[in-house]
Formats: C-alpha cells, structure tokens, sequence
C-alpha cells in the first residue's frame, strides 16, 4: 500500500478546511491545527448537514451485518441522480474509538481504480480522490480485521458545492460487526426486506476490456475467450456466489471450464428463489469493437421477492478466474426500483484451482479454498503482479438498466426524468439518442421472430456504422433486439406465460441406431390473470446415432450446436460438429460425417463501400535529426465485393527533429617553420585552420598548433660573436637577392609585388607564428609558367616562455 502514497495532504486540506471555514468554530480548527495526527483532523470535521439527507450512500456489498475476519467486500460510495461529489475520504475504525491512534483503525483497504482513489499521504489508512471532480461513485476493497476486533465502523465524509457533509449516523456511516464463530458458515444476507411493488424488468450488457493492449503480459493471444454469462434474479435466500464464500460444483464448472450447465441446473433446483434465469453468449475473441461485434446482454425481471441479481463468466483460458455481481440490490430504499448500475469488475478466484498463469496446468486446490478478489501481490509468475503492489487494472463493466415496469408502483414520485422515458413503450419513445458524431446507415428490417409460437423470442434489426467523427464520444449499438411472439399471439394477453429458453438436449437414449432424447424448460412468470401455464415445459423427439449397427459402423458422439452464421448479413453458412467416439470393430475406416453444413439468412446487407477504421498513430519520424517525414494508416472494414472505395488509406507529412550534430573540419598542417634560434636549442611551430565550427553537439576541434623541438649548431661564446652573426645575416640577403634575380630571370612574365609586412604573432608567449605574403602582380597567359602563382612565409614569434 505505501507504494501508493502521495503527497496530497496539503492539497486536501486546501481542499477541505477552507472550504468550510465558516461552518467552524475557531476554537475547532485551533485544536485540529495543533492535533499531532492528520486522520485524527479529517475525523473532526464537522461540515454543514440537512436533516434526512440521503442524495449520498456508503454500502458495503450484499449489505452484511456481520464480517469474517481477513474476507474482502466491495465498498461503494454513491451519490443519487442528480448529485455529485468532487472529494472524499474514506475510513474504517474501531467502535469507539476517535481515530488518533493507529490502532484505533481496523481492516485495510485495497485500491480499485488508481485514477479515482488514492491513500492520504498523511493518513494512509484512509481513501480519498486522486483528482478533485466531479463524480456519483468510487469503490475499493475493504478486508476485514482479524478475529477479536469487534464491531467496525466505516464512516466517509463529501465535498460538494463548498460543503462537507460527514454523518456519524445516517447514509455516510455503516456499522458492520464481527461474527461470532457460532454462526461461522452462515452467508451474509441482506438484511433489508424489499418495499417496491409490481416488477421491474432490466437489461444487463457485459463490456469486456480485457485484450492484449490493456493486460499484455502473458496475454494468450489464441484463446482468450469469455465463457457464456450466467446467473439470475433471486431472493435473499438463495445466493450463488460471495466474496467469502465457497464455490459451488456449479461456480466451479464455470469457474475452470466456462461451462454453466451445471449452474443453471442449480438455479432451477432453487425455483421458489429465482424469478428468471441470465444468460448470454460467449464471446470469442475476448475483445472486438463494438462497431465489429455487439455486447452481449441479456433482460430480466426482478419482484419485491426476487429482488438481487447475480451473475459470473470466466475468464479464459485461466485456472479458476471469473468476474461478476453478487446479490446485486435493485430495490431502492424508496420503495422503488434502482434505474441504472454501472460495475466495474476485477477477476476473482474461485479458490479451486491453484494455477498462477492464463494457461498454467490443472492443480486442484486441496482443500477448497474461499472465493476471493485477485490482487496484485498474489505471485510473480502472475499476469496481474505489480512488485510495488499497485491495483488491477479493470477487465470488464457491467451496466444494468431498468427498461421497464409493470404493475402498480409503490413509490408515487419518479426517481429522475430519466425514470419516466424508461417506462415509455419502445414505440412511444421516439427521440433518437444517437450522437451527432456517429454517422450510421439506416436500420434493417426487422428480422423474423425467433419464435413461431406463442413463447416470448426476440427479433433483430441492424445498422452500420459508417464514420465516427470524435473517437472520445462511443458510439452505441449497431444491433437492435425487441421482444416477439409468434403470429396471432399478443404481447398484451394476460393469460400469456413467460417461459425460460430450453435446455440443451440430453444425450440420445441408444448408443447405435434411433433413439429418443429430451429437454426442458420452465415457467419463469405466471400469466397476470392467474391461469394455469398450458403451454409445455418438456418436448421429445427421435435421434439417430450411428444408423449402421453393424462391425463396420463406428461409434460417434451427437451433433453438436450450430456455430453463428458466418456473415453479418444476407446469407451465409453455419456448421456443426460431432467426433467420432469409437472406430469400427472391423479395423475399417469410419465413414459417418463428422461436420455438416447449412445455409442461413441474416438481414438484408446495405451497401456502404467505404467503411473505414480510425487512423492509426503517425509513425517515428524517418530521420533521427533533421527533416523527414511520418506516416499513418487505416483500414478498409467494409468487405471489397461491396463497392470501389477511393479513400486514402495512407497519409504522409513532413516532420523535424533536432538538427544534425556537425563536427569540427579543420585544414591540412602547414609545413614546420624554421627554427626559432641561430644555434642551439629551440622549437619549431606548424599550424592548422579552422574550416567549419563544430555546432549542435558535434565533434570540438582538435588542437591548431603544433610545436616540436629543433637543434642548430652549437653557439659560439667570445669578442668575435657578434661579427660572426653579422657576416651571416649579410650573407643570408645576399643569397635572398639572388633568388629574387634568379626567378625574374627564370620567370620574367611573372610579376610579383613585394612581400607584405609580418601579421601580428598568433599568440603572446609560448611561441606562435607570424605570416606574411607575396602576391602575384602580373600572370603570364602562357600555360607554360603554371608556378607563378602567391607566396607565403611563416616565423616564430614570441617564443619565450608565459
């Protein structure tokens, strides 16, 4: 948890004292200032209240009124439609005690969603916001303290509109105490009896967000898959999995295979309990687009009997990893119904299995252990695992809305106006909601009822989306489902019984041969008029296995179910598979078919030629300095057979980095200058020019002067000295003189102007150089005389040492 901390605590209580200055004796806030402990401080606020103001709840999941000591529960922190909250805190104490103490507080919290919640830096037990904004929800985990502690009580403050309401009674505070071990085994129920009258009916949608972009470690690219949802609305009597709790044979199923056979037929034996059963198909690949492939979802009624809903998918493939809702209340305080739930979910183990990866190999878990969330610290190998213990990213939400009501309502003030429009008929709600940015071709028609006879079915309609002009507004569906009954049924008959879907047929009565088998369904709601349900719950028919009963027949399993139609729309093909579960006795071939194939209808395509994924990002620039250029792409969703499509699928513009780093460049050597004595020891020079500076990080230059030791003969030392130095000068113009006589001789068309005075010495001790230049007066035109060109001389100069 400490890898988690930040420091906020001057932020927050900027945040929070000022704010409420005036709702605060002095004397308070003197006291608060000198308190030693910061959690202590946010305990003693005390901001404005209303009497009986409920816009703000605190809950706990399933509403226990008992917690297993070190079992986690989902805390919740809402505010009702229209309110919101921009800040929070959030903290867990001991009955009775005021919080100063470190051992005043009691279980740990464990952070959901690091860009809602955070730990207070100086009081790191307690949550509070990551940014201040406006929000309606937050949730973490809460685990409970060990054996021994007693009664906890979990108090949030509020900031909204320059008040904090902080509540020691009331909807910001729940008191939740330690079971006793006589009672160790019971499941928390809720403790609330539902007051709402009449039904509600909902439509639970399931967004997976679990894909190789936003959970890549591990991530098994070939089989990532989430099983067939599965669960129902049901009393307080019955629950199908908890936090806390031990799975099932059901959940277990679910949990290690996504197979929930096993789990609906647990629902149904508790048929008293459970008023509908949920269900939906699995996805495969775990994440598409919702342009590509709709959510799935599934609808369900809720009573003032069965009134919390359930459900869990497996993750997969993974040892025993699921997500889900448990004993979800949607009966309002009010007397009503609750009008939309969004859940973020995090996976959780079943405690079944103890693999550790996506694909690790099965290891029972012996004995079972209880039902879990995953964290991040549960083991390195785990694709989830943050050393530092930080929280796990979400992989899925769930958003469950009241689409109807029936019956006489309770409750005679609407929630909200959202409330009213959810209870227009479909036909009476006319307003599109659709955003201006979606861009989509008009609906379908409608395809024909699922259903021929006089059983609920749905029937479906689609669109396509043809552009998405702002990626930050989503889109919705391309898929629309509306209930239907068979021709001549009517929706509005009272003596109309709602059944569940079939289940899947039992395995053939022979072996080899005809046979029989068998399946079911059950009445989910009786007719409003009170009527017996004549309609049947069972049906047969003849099944066919192996039709040859002979040595050279072999042995093979039933068909299986058809797979999804292969296109989107117009006519496509569908399969189904059966495998071969014994070759024949005579060592013959098996001949039996184990695919078959049909044709199948889906609504009637439209032409939309140009239906094009999002540009991708602009690739690296193609220079690491300098000018260069960058592309980016998209894609051509809609298939080619539709129509020509002249959009540009590539895009390319010019991009500039950094200049190029340019190195130093510098001239050859000059030639060594003569030596800077007349005998003895003495140094000669060379010299180099700067070309190019270096600029932009490039290469410095070298050194530009070179100096080298030179020896000339031994100085003599008497009277005769400076006469002897005389004489040689004079020689030395002498045999200038006769150089210049001889190249005008030589050269007697090229012209040469005197030579120049020196230029200053290059530097002022340490030896530098003197130059100076004889310049070309007058050239011959003859390509004879190529050497008449300048002449240059160098000197040492003030060669004495700095």
């Amino acid at each position: 948890m400490g890898a988690h901390l930040q420091p906020l605590a001057l932020r927050l209580l900027a945040l929070t004292f000022p704010l409420v200055a005036k709702g605060f004796p002095d004397e308070t806030l003197e006291k608060a200032a000198k308190s030693e402990g910061y959690c202590s401080r946010i305990l003693r606020a005390q901001g404005t209240r209303r009497e009986g103001y409920n816009e703000f709840s605190l809950r706990v999941e399933g509403d226990p009124e008992f917690y297993k000591p070190g079992n986690s529960y989902r805390v919740t922190l809402s505010a009702a439609t229209p309110a919101y909250f921009r800040g929070f805190t959030l903290i867990a104490l001991k009955e009775g005690k005021e919080g100063d103490k470190e051992e005043d507080h009691a279980g740990t919290f464990q952070i959901i969603d690091e860009e809602e919640t955070q730990f207070m830096s100086n009081c790191p037990v307690a949550v509070t916001e990551s940014t201040p904004r406006r929000r309606t929800r937050i949730q973490v985990f809460w685990t409970a303290p060990p054996t021994g502690t007693g009664c906890v009580i979990l108090k949030a403050s509020i900031v909204q509109k320059r008040i904090i309401y902080f509540q020691d009674e009331g909807s910001l505070t729940k008191k939740i105490c330690e079971q006793d071990s006589a009672s160790e085994g019971v499941t928390d129920k809720p403790i609330l009896d539902c007051c709402a009258c009449g039904t509600a009916k909902y439509r639970l949608t399931f967004y997976g967000n679990w894909s190789e972009k936003t959970h890549p470690k591990d991530f098994p690219r070939r089989t990532n898959h989430w099983s067939a949802i599965i669960g129902s609305s049901h009393s307080k009597n019955y629950i199908l999995w908890e936090y806390g709790g031990y799975a099932s044979e059901g959940v277990k199923q679910v949990a290690e295979l996504g197979s929930p056979v096993k789990m609906e037929e647990e629902i149904r034996q508790q048929s008293d309990e459970v008023l509908t059963v949920i269900k939906a198909k699995a996805q495969w690949p775990a994440w598409q687009p919702l342009n590509v492939r709709a959510a799935p979802s599934a609808e369900f009624s809720v009573d003032r009997h069965r009134h919390l809903m359930s459900f869990l998918t497996m993750l997969g493939p993974s040892p025993d990893w699921n997500v889900g809702l448990s004993a979800e209340d949607l009966c309002t305080k009010d007397c009503g119904w609750v009008q939309k739930v969004v859940q973020d979910l995090i996976p959780w183990d079943a405690g079944t299995d103890s693999g550790v990866t996506y694909e690790s190999p099965n290891k029972p878990t012996v004995p079972q252990e209880k039902i879990r969330p995953l964290t991040s610290l549960d083991h390195p190998q785990s694709p989830f695992y943050d050393p530092e213990g930080g929280s796990i990213k979400l992989v899925a939400r769930v958003v469950i809305e009241r689409i109807a009501r029936k019956g006489e309502q309770c409750n005679i003030v609407p929630d909200n106006i959202d409330d009213i429009v959810a209870d227009l008929a479909p036909e009476e709600k006319e307003e599109d909601d659709t955003p201006e940015t979606c861009i989509y071709s008009n609906w379908s028609p409608w395809s024909a009822c699922s259903s021929s006879t006089c059983e609920k079915g749905k029937r479906m309609r689609q669109r396509m989306l043809k552009a998405q002009l702002d990626l930050s507004v989503p889109c919705p569906d391309t898929q629309d489902f509306q209930p239907c009954m068979g021709p001549g049924c009517s929706d509005e008959d009272g003596s109309t019984c709602m059944m569940s879907d079939w289940i899947t047929w039992s395995p053939c009565s022979v072996s080899c041969g005809m046979g029989t088998r068998s399946r079911e369904r059950y009445v989910k709601q009786f007719p409003e008029d009170g009527s017996m349900c004549k309609v049947p719950t069972e049906e047969t028919e003849k099944c066919i296995v192996n039709e040859e009963c002979s040595p050279s027949s072999c042995l093979v399993t039933e068909w299986g179910e058809w797979d999804e139609c292969s296109a989107s729309c117009g006519t496509g093909m569908k399969r189904r598979h059966r495998m071969i579960k014994m070759t024949p006795a005579d060592g013959s071939m098996c001949k039996a078919e184990t695919t078959e194939a049909e044709k199948c209808m889906m609504p009637e395509c439209h032409t939309i030629p140009c239906l094009l994924s999002p540009w991708s990002e602009w690739s690296d620039c193609s220079v690491t300095c300098g000018k260069g250029m960058r592309t980016r792409q998209r894609m051509l969703k809609s298939a080619a057979e539709l129509g020509d499509c002249n959009e540009e699928l590539e895009q390319a513009e010019k991009c500039m980095l950094p200049e190029c780093p340019i190195d130093c460049e510098l001239t050859e050597w000059s030639q060594w200058s003569e030596c800077n004595t007349s005998c003895g020891k003495g140094h000669m020079i060379r010299t180099r020019m700067i070309k190019i500076e270096p600029q932009f990080g490039g290469i410095a230059c070298p050194e530009t002067v070179q100096r080298t030791k030179c020896r000339v003969r031994k100085c003599l030392r008497g009277p005769g000295m400076e006469k002897r130095r005389w004489k040689e000068a004079r020689e030395k113009r002498r045999s200038e003189q006769a150089k210049k006589a001889i190249d005008s001789e030589q050269y007697p068309v090229c012209r040469l102007k005197p030579w120049t005075s020196w230029t200053e010495c290059s530097t002022l001790c340490g030896g530098g150089i003197q130059e100076r230049y004889m310049m070309v007066k007058k050239r011959s035109k003859s390509t004879q005389f190529t050497s008449c060109k300048d002449k240059k001389e160098l000197r040492a100069c003030n060669v004495h040492p700095c």
